[in-house]
């Protein structure tokens, strides 16, 4: 699934694609902006740990859980 995620005073943002379901990252998420977590931490299909402070974030776009095809389909 792909995850985009807004840093505030950041002109790019964060993407990357996670194996973590979309329930588990709104979870993660949600806890970060309720101040339960200081910070917001996801891992991507690579192993790679991406932590962004809590108070930085200005949103993260969850996509969907379907893979992408690559190749012509019939």
């Amino acid at each position: 699934m792909d995850v985009r995620i807004g840093i505030q005073n950041s002109p790019r943002e964060l993407g990357f694609e996670t194996e973590q379901a979309a329930a588990e990252v709104e979870q993660a998420v949600a806890a970060a902006l309720a101040g339960q977590s200081a910070l917001l931490r996801l891992v991507d299909v690579k192993g790679s740990v991406y932590v962004v402070p809590s108070a930085a974030l200005a949103y993260v776009e969850i996509g969907s859980e379907e893979s992408r095809r690559v190749g012509f389909v019939a």
